[in-house]
This record gives C-alpha cells, sequence and structure tokens, in this order.
C-alpha cells in the first residue's frame, strides 16, 4: 500500500487546501502524474505523484485545509490486490483521515421525523426527479442537503425547507496578497536567522551578449523575439552546472547537492508578492526553448497554475530586476538552497576595453551564498563563469 501525503511546496509552506482531485478510485497513476489541485498561500498548485499504482481511496474532501504530511490518498502498488490491506490505518504517527465536516440537525421532538442518515463519503445522496428540478429552480445544490425520503433520499419538502433556511453569509474572503506577505515574511526571517550569508558582487559586461540579441531579433517578429533574460539566464545555468557546490540544498546539516541544474526564477505577482518555480535542467535548453519556457513559467505563475515538481525541486534561484529595476539588488536566500543570484538592471557605464574607455552595456550580478556549503572562492568562481560565458555570447 502507498500512502500519497500533501508535500510541502516550498519552505514557508505549512498546510494547504484540497481543491480537486484528478484522478478517481480505480484510476492508474504513473510517475509524475498529476492527481490533485492544492492551495497555497501562493498559488493553486497541481500536485505530481512520483509512485506507480492504482488509487484505492480518497482520504480528503475538497475543500479541506490540511497540514503538510496529511495521508491524502492510497494507492495500491503493481501487482497488489484491492482488498488486502484496504481497511489497514496508516503506520506510524500519521495524520488521520481527513473529511470534510458534516452538519449535525438540533434534536428532534419525539414527534418529528427520524434524521436522515448522513450518505456515505465519496458517493451522491439519492434525488428525486421533482426534487433535484425544483432544487435547480431555486439554485440549491441538492446534494448537499440532508433527505428524509426513503433511504435518505431527497424530496421535494427538503428543498423548500433548504430554501426557506436563511443562508449563512459567505465565508469573508482570502486576501491572498497578505497572507503570500506572512510566508514571504516567515521564510526570509527563517533564512536570516539560519543561514550564514556572504555575498559577491561582479559587474559584467553584457555588451557582446546585447549585440547577438539583436541579430537574431532583426529578422523576427516581437512575439518571437528573445528578451535579455533568456541570455542571462542561460549564462547562469551553464555557470552553476560547471559549479555544482552552489547547486542543491543543506538538509539534516550537510550539504545535499541537486541532481540537475533546476533554476528558479523569481516572478512578481500582479496581486503583490513573488514566487520562484523552477525550469527543470535549465542549463539543457537552448535560448529560443528557454525563452517558451520562461514565457510559459511567468504566465502559469501569474495565473496562479503551477506544477509541484516546479516548486519543490528548484536548487538555485535567480531574482532579475528587469529594465525598471535598481542597478543591484542583495538576494536572500531561499531555504534549504544555499545560494541565490541577484541580477541588476542593465545600464550604460563608461568601461576599459583594450586601454581605452568606451561606453558598454553592463549589468551588477550579485551571489548570496550559505557559509555552510561554500566559501568565497567558489562563490567567486561562479560569477567568473557567468562573466566568460556573457563576454563570448556565441557559445551560448
Amino acid at each position: 500500500m502507498i500512502e500519497f501525503r500533501l508535500p510541502s511546496l516550498g519552505a514557508d509552506m505549512d498546510e494547504g487546501k484540497l481543491l480537486e482531485w484528478k484522478v478517481k478510485p480505480g484510476d492508474a497513476v504513473r510517475k509524475g502524474d498529476v492527481v490533485a489541485v492544492v492551495d497555497t498561500t501562493k498559488a493553486a498548485v497541481e500536485v505530481e505523484t512520483w509512485q506507480e499504482g492504482v488509487v484505492e481511496a480518497l482520504l480528503v474532501e475538497p475543500g479541506t485545509t490540511i497540514p503538510v504530511g496529511t495521508v491524502m490518498a492510497r494507492f495500491l502498488a503493481p501487482g497488489e490486490k484491492a482488498g488486502a490491506v484496504a481497511h489497514a490505518e496508516p503506520a506510524g504517527p500519521a495524520p488521520v483521515r481527513v473529511a470534510a465536516p458534516v452538519p449535525t440537525a438540533p434534536a428532534a421532538a419525539p414527534a418529528a421525523a427520524p434524521a436522515a442518515a448522513p450518505a456515505p463519503t465519496g458517493e451522491r445522496r439519492p434525488v428525486s426527479p421533482a426534487a433535484r428540478r425544483r432544487a435547480r429552480d431555486l439554485g440549491i445544490d441538492p446534494d448537499s442537503l440532508a433527505g428524509t425520503g426513503p433511504h435518505g433520499a431527497v424530496t421535494i419538502d427538503d428543498v423548500e425547507k433548504a430554501a426557506a433556511t436563511p443562508a449563512k453569509g459567505p465565508a469573508p474572503a482570502v486576501d491572498r496578497a497578505a497572507e503570500m506577505r506572512k510566508a514571504i515574511a516567515a521564510a526570509m526571517s527563517r533564512s536570516k536567522r539560519e543561514i550564514p550569508h556572504y555575498y559577491l558582487t561582479e559587474t559584467v559586461d553584457v555588451t557582446a551578449a546585447l549585440d547577438r540579441l539583436a541579430r537574431i531579433n532583426a529578422e523576427r517578429a516581437p512575439p518571437a523575439r528573445l528578451l535579455p533574460a533568456a541570455i542571462l539566464l542561460r549564462a547562469a545555468a551553464l555557470a552553476i552546472a560547471a559549479t555544482p557546490e552552489m547547486n542543491g540544498w543543506w538538509e539534516d546539516g550537510r550539504f545535499r547537492a541537486s541532481d540537475g541544474v533546476h533554476v528558479g526564477w523569481a516572478v512578481a505577482l500582479r496581486g503583490g508578492g513573488l514566487i520562484a518555480p523552477a525550469i527543470r535542467h535549465t542549463d539543457r535548453l537552448a535560448l529560443d526553448p528557454l525563452m517558451v519556457a520562461l514565457r510559459d513559467l511567468v504566465q502559469r505563475a501569474r495565473s496562479f497554475a503551477l506544477r509541484g515538481s516546479e516548486l519543490t525541486a528548484t536548487s538555485i534561484t535567480i531574482t532579475s530586476l528587469g529594465e525598471r529595476g535598481a542597478e543591484s539588488v542583495l538576494p536572500v536566500i531561499h531555504p534549504p538552497q544555499v545560494a541565490m543570484l541577484g541580477i541588476g538592471r542593465i545600464v550604460a557605464r563608461p568601461w576599459v576595453v583594450d586601454g581605452a574607455i568606451r561606453p558598454r552595456q553592463v549589468v551588477t550580478v550579485t551571489l548570496a551564498g550559505d557559509h555552510r556549503a561554500s566559501d568565497g572562492h567558489v562563490g567567486g568562481l561562479l560569477l567568473a563563469r557567468l562573466a566568460a560565458r556573457l563576454a563570448d555570447p556565441e557559445s551560448l
């Protein structure tokens, strides 16, 4: 039996609200399949499974808020027969089954009709055709009513009584921006409290890189043009691949290297706040597919439509301020990552080239490193490799 638990979708996540199941009992699932949509303080996230099997039971009702680690579903392992351990409780201190609360009716007088038995979890309550039509006319969900008919069936009288009962006011709207600010504050406070940061800054000449972009874009329509972010990200990913000491996580008192360069790109959300989903294996993408992936990631981040793997796989993060930002930024590492790059605004500056002062386009790149995992020498190598890549844009 496989227990599917709510994963942590970021260092600042303690709980999530199940919005929707994408599977049902009896469905076969494979590694990477999306099985649920969970709402966090930052986004509605599609949660994948990384195990194969058959869905045996869904243990959490949509609309329920549960802590990270809660068993949400049980899968039968390949070859496992249904019913062998179908009723076994989760082993150890795992959270118990979570179900949506069922309203309880006040105690009835002796002459009152017997209360309807609650419908089994996950099953629709029987509703007479006439009651369903009347419920549709009144804008009532008949499946949410307690039926008083035979076998708990919902009748017209049940629908009429529900219509006559004053409805509870809507739950107060969640201020996602405020909740996100709290989550960011908690993660950054933890970062500054636990991580011994060191900072290194390098001003990089990007004139040659921008010239290459201009040549590429000259024959393209605007939607197909490359942005400077693409070439900066490409150079950074290749530099990170060559500096594995900066690419991974600090966990259980030691550094754990990532199996690939999964760069998180910080995205400013329109309602306020930030989120930094990852582009997996960033270093393997050439400029054009990298630009496509970056545009797609930004669009889905701002639409709150991300996948869990894009939030949990991030091995290093980049925050780029763009053309409207400041000239430099001192990033705060997102735990448990061990490094973060901050890229400022590209500006024109006098620069010494071959002994002569010339106007050049430059950008300030700042590395925040975790001194538990690396030191300034390794961090300096990362910045030097990034600068070398941008000085030779044909290699990108």
